[in-house]
């Protein structure tokens, strides 16, 4: 059986006639569209079981699937039982269903917008600029083999990562860009670093030391870059103490110096003599590596705001974090450029009840209903990223319509409210998909909505959507 690029066999050699159990339900009661036709469309929309939501004109996304007849089960049983004998489920057909249709939601990560996202930086540096795509944290919770690939493949010549299992699973999955750990890692990984051909930046000489013999008595080379402390204090050799930390570790002959950089603490904030006197420290290091005789490597110490905010540091090469992922580091940056979010969270509604007057919803029963309201429960919770403190505070989007959150946000579930005063001229049904965070027809939740309510940043809430328990589906 033939692999998949990052190793995964499965469902690339899915059987193009099978159903999901799924699909063989999910029947829009508006799209009266042959199911034949239907898996068709499906297959154009990625393979995973069910087409991209179109807005109709009752506003509606495709919904409400329909409980599937016995022959539908009875596909995933095993064939040639003994005669008489009962049927018995067959593991590997129960494998191609798909995760989506485990549960009501899931992520969307467009990659077109990641592609976008990394090319429209890339265009804005100088001519021999290098672009590095900042995928740690798994991407900021939209994948990080996938991300990478793409932003490889729209002008990023580096990958940085925070951990050394991040950058191996990179490496598993045949990405051989050069991968940059962002921090010095344990000693006890060093024999990880070596195998999988992965630098580390280095900042303490024990470290350096213990990796240069390590890679020596190898036969190999002890590559790394150096992390200069400008003023953010968090980690890094002093600005001024660069040089003899440099004389300290160069006798070893296995050590070679890739590269140097420092990390800004005020790059997205609006005041600059924080950000100035970082620039000046991390220049007089550099300069005093090439005055001593040391080639500094590739210099960088642009993050996303610095990258679009401040050409002038762009120098050898930019770290680009969060706006990858199209999210704006500062307000100052959104005249400056175009950027487009990757992530979409969608569920489906798996109840629906009428609530009468002065009943309350959820954990505490906060929320008390005021009549006349259809109350909705999605199975998305705090658990996969929807955290507890938007409840009662964010809206979700049905129909192209904003609704609100109602209750406190359980670990596995929420619910929202449609008010029926308001003549939506719709009943909300189990089924009905439901945008989280995204855009349906003109109405919009984002997740920089969600940080400002939180009163924390972009980067928290979208790794939190990233966790495991909900199938991630790339578009």
């Amino acid at each position: 059986m033939a692999e998949l690029p990052n190793g995964f066999t499965g469902f690339s050699h899915r059987d193009p006639n099978f159903v999901s159990a799924g699909d063989a339900m999910r029947r829009s009661r508006y799209d009266d569209t042959p199911f034949a036709t239907r898996k068709q469309e499906q297959s154009l929309a990625g393979g995973w079981g069910f087409a991209a939501p179109s807005l109709g004109s009752s506003g509606f996304a495709a919904s409400a699937p329909r409980v599937g007849a016995a022959s539908d089960i009875l596909r995933y049983t095993e064939e040639g039982g003994a005669p008489g004998a009962p049927p018995r489920f067959d593991p590997e057909k129960l494998a191609h269903i798909p995760e989506a249709d485990r549960r009501w939601s899931w992520v969307e990560i467009d990659l077109n917008a990641i592609r976008h996202n990394a090319s429209t930086v890339k265009h804005r540096l100088s001519p021999g600029t290098r672009l590095m795509a900042v995928v740690k944290a798994d991407a900021y919770g939209h994948g990080a083999v996938q991300v990478a690939k793409t932003a490889l493949n729209s002008g990023a010549e580096y990958l940085g990562v925070a951990t050394v299992d991040e950058a191996i699973a990179l490496r598993e999955a045949y990405l051989n860009a050069p991968v940059l750990v962002l921090g010095e890692p344990p000693a006890a990984a060093i024999p990880l670093l070596l195998a999988y051909k992965i630098m580390p930046s280095v900042y303490t000489a024990e470290f350096a030391i213990r990796y240069a013999e390590a890679a020596d008595a190898m036969g190999l080379r002890a590559p790394f870059h150096l992390k200069v402390n400008t003023g953010m204090n968090r980690i890094g050799v002093r600005w001024d103490e660069v040089v003899e930390f440099a004389r300290q570790i160069s006798f070893h002959r296995a050590l070679d110096l890739e590269g140097t950089f420092t990390h800004f603490a005020t790059a997205d904030c609006p005041g600059t003599i924080d950000f100035e006197r970082q620039v000046k420290r991390f220049a007089e290091a550099v300069n005093g590596l090439r005055a001593a005789g040391i080639n500094p490597g590739i210099v960088h110490a642009a993050n996303s705001a610095a990258a679009i905010r401040y050409p002038e540091v762009q120098l050898d090469m930019v770290r680009l974090g969060i706006s990858l992922y199209g999210f704006y580091p500062c307000p100052e940056a959104y005249p400056l450029i175009d950027l487009k979010p990757a992530m979409t969270v969608k569920a489906r509604i798996t109840e629906v009840k009428t609530v009468p007057v002065g009943e309350g919803v959820s954990y505490g029963l906060h929320y008390r209903s005021p009549g006349a309201v259809k109350v909705c429960t999605l199975p998305i919770g705090y658990a996969d990223g929807l955290r507890r403190g938007l409840s009662g505070r964010t809206d979700v989007l049905l129909a192209g319509r904003r609704f609100h959150q109602v209750g406190n946000i359980c670990m596995d579930q929420c619910m929202f409210e449609v008010n029926l005063r308001q003549r939506n001229n719709f009943e909300p049904q189990i089924g009905d998909e439901v945008v989280v965070v995204g855009e349906q027809g003109e109405a919009s939740v984002t997740i920089d909505q969600m940080a400002e309510t939180l009163g924390t940043i972009q980067h928290e809430v979208a790794i939190g959507f990233g966790c495991s328990r909900m199938p991630r589906i790339y578009l």
